[in-house]
């Protein structure tokens, strides 16, 4: 049997999670191109339909561990996550790629408010600190100089929401199950949604399918930012500490920013720079709580004592 050296895949964890964040954030200002000539329901049926299958293929011997009740579950966590993406999606329509980066991960945030709700775990002082930060900082982003907010921030906010309860979702539905054959049905119900919606609602791009830029776009979205980046994130953090983890998934949103401002044009005034960053503090807060620096500070003390 192949056994995997750990010491190799603790040295290989942090640099894949890098990666999977700075794809995720590449994404946005690629989908936001797409989106020119791409209807957004066929372009995410056609995304997550490629997305189950190279990920099925990947699964291999985990199809032996398949069970019907993964299909209801499936069903369930796919449908928050088909609400999710295009409720972004046509979000990302109405406003910028940077913003909506940021204003997306305001998920993080939500996502303990939710669990209160689905399991009466109350949200700690960290969760609140979180929360107020976000506010805060989605107002320093959202708001126009006529204290206006435009509909794509709006839906972006929404669909924050959606990617929060989908999160919840999991955590109640994959308790026993392998999570990378879940994550196949979840991706082929999302698909199954998108292509219906898709054929109810849309004209399907035949044209734009048959242009060189457009492939390249997708191909990028389907099996770098669907299929390659899920993989990293979830091998890197079996193997890396949850608090680091999430610090580095985190940087998805400043990824986005980067990318959208270099390769988009995006413009960043000194109140963006300023909501971006209170956003990430509210995520950082929300996901580790800060104990990284609580762990740097034990580490500080037992070498001062350790000197004397």
């Amino acid at each position: 049997m192949y056994t995997v050296d750990p010491s190799v895949m603790r040295k290989l964890a942090k640099p894949m999670l890098f990666a999977a964040a700075f794809i995720w954030g590449s994404s946005f200002f690629i989908m936001k191109n797409t989106l020119d000539v791409m209807p957004t329901l066929f372009l995410l049926a056609i995304r997550f339909t490629a997305g189950a299958l190279l990920l099925g293929l990947v699964c291999g011997k985990r199809w032996r561990a398949f069970t019907p009740d993964y299909l209801w579950r499936g069903a369930v966590i796919g449908a928050f996550l088909f609400l999710a993406y295009s409720v972004q999606t046509y979000g990302l329509a109405g406003t910028t790629p940077s913003k909506n980066a940021f204003l997306t991960a305001v998920y993080c945030v939500i996502v303990p408010f939710l669990y209160w709700l689905a399991a009466r775990q109350r949200p700690d002082r960290y969760n609140i600190l979180a929360a107020l930060l976000c506010i805060a900082g989605v107002g320093l982003v959202s708001l126009t100089d006529a204290l206006t907010v435009t509909y794509g921030d709006v839906l972006t906010l929404i669909c924050a929401v959606f990617y929060a309860s989908h999160i919840v979702a999991v955590a109640k539905v994959s308790p026993g199950k392998d999570i990378f054959l879940l994550t196949v049905f979840q991706f082929a119900f999302a698909a199954l949604y998108a292509w219906v919606g898709g054929l109810l609602t849309e004209e399907f791009p035949a044209a734009a399918l048959t242009r060189g830029d457009v492939l390249l776009s997708m191909a990028y979205l389907c099996v770098m930012a669907t299929t390659v980046a899920l993989l990293f994130q979830n091998v890197g953090m079996v193997w890396s500490d949850p608090a680091s983890a999430a610090v580095i998934l985190s940087l998805e949103s400043v990824f986005g920013v980067l990318c959208s401002v270099v390769f988009y044009g995006d413009p960043v005034t000194p109140r963006l720079l300023a909501g971006f960053a209170l956003i990430f503090v509210a995520v950082v807060c929300s996901e580790t709580k800060f104990s990284f620096l609580r762990k740097a500070e034990g580490r500080g003390e037992t070498g001062d004592s350790s000197s004397n």
